[in-house]
């Protein structure tokens, strides 16, 4: 028990940081350039894979010993639609509106490069709770990194943060019509990109630099 624990918080902190699927892996880039221009779209769009996630990484580990390898991936697929669709129906009911634009995106959830990546990488080998919580970590390291690029977006884009203007926005804003186009989320990624590969490869070099002093 204390084995599968360790595991399983090994596997989330895994997620956020060292593994993390925007910056480390350079996986779910599409979603990163398609629904950032605003906040609350970019929450909904998060917690949608979060559920997705966990729940298929969850569920895949769960029946592991009962799927066939030759069908495995199609399994995946099968399970991860399922919830996918319980996010979309739900966004329908209760935000239309934005359903409205990001409805196609939603759909794409069940073939995220992160949902299938970690249910066969992770979960088909692994028990149910490190799995659970590997995707949920998964998912928490995407949404940080897409909540980060939705935020410099629509404050430089429409001066706002959750549709609420910034104050005194007459006097310093600027629209930069660039910010909320899909060039604009290319651009801004690449600059975290760039700026967490840049400290983690300061954090490693110090830390084989204090190796090599032992």
């Amino acid at each position: 028990m204390m084995r599968t624990a360790g595991q399983a918080k090994k596997a989330f902190v895994a997620q956020l940081w060292d593994d993390n699927p925007v910056f480390r892996q350079v996986l779910g880039i599409c979603s990163s350039l398609a629904v950032t221009n605003l906040m609350f779209n970019t929450l909904l769009m998060c917690l949608g894979l979060i559920w997705g996630t966990a729940l298929t990484s969850a569920t895949c580990s769960a029946l592991r010993n009962y799927i066939p390898q030759r069908v495995r991936m199609i399994v995946q697929v099968l399970l991860a639609s399922v919830y996918v669709i319980v996010v979309d129906i739900v966004f329908r009911a209760r935000f239309f509106d934005v359903h409205q634009v990001i409805g196609p995106y939603v759909g794409l959830i069940i073939t995220n490069c992160i949902i299938m990546g970690r249910a066969e990488a992770f979960a088909m080998k692994n028990p149910v709770l490190p799995s659970l919580l590997d995707g949920i970590g998964a998912g928490l390291g995407y949404s940080g990194v897409l909540m980060t690029v939705a935020l410099i977006r629509e404050v430089l884009g429409f001066g706002t943060v959750f549709g609420a203007p910034l104050p005194a926005r007459e006097v310093w804003w600027h629209s930069w019509t660039i910010m909320v186009m899909p060039p604009g989320a290319f651009f801004v990624l690449a600059l975290i990109v760039w700026a967490a590969r840049a400290h983690a490869l300061r954090r490693d070099a110090a830390r084989k630099a204090k190796e090599a002093k032992k």
